[in-house]
């Protein structure tokens, strides 16, 4: 099984659960990922959902100067990305439990 493709399906979850915590700049993000376990993201994929998940109104933006070279945009979770990141995961739960019990075998006939 190809895990980018699994990867898709679930970057907006990991995105919000990176940032339910603390906020960040994009590639600060892509390495919380890649420590959490996700080793294949790819740093344009998660660029691409920070923006498409602002644009939907999920995450608030400010800039940072830095010392070190540019400005970094940080991203934050606002109430509807708090809102959505609850529900995702639920969802998420959910799907997680029933694949479980259909490779364990304990599906009822």
């Amino acid at each position: 099984m190809d895990s980018t493709q699994l990867l898709k399906g679930v970057l907006d979850l990991a995105v919000l659960a990176v940032l339910r915590d603390s906020d960040g700049y994009g590639y600060d993000i892509v390495r919380r990922l890649r420590a959490a376990g996700l080793d294949e993201v790819g740093d344009a994929s998660v660029y691409g959902t920070l923006r498409r998940l602002f644009q939907a109104g999920s995450l608030t933006t400010y800039v940072v100067p830095s010392e070190e070279g540019p400005h970094r945009k940080y991203y934050a979770l606002n109430k509807a990305g708090r809102s959505q990141l609850e529900l995702s995961s639920k969802l998420w739960s959910e799907f997680a439990q029933s694949m479980d019990r259909l490779l364990n075998g304990k599906v009822a006939a």
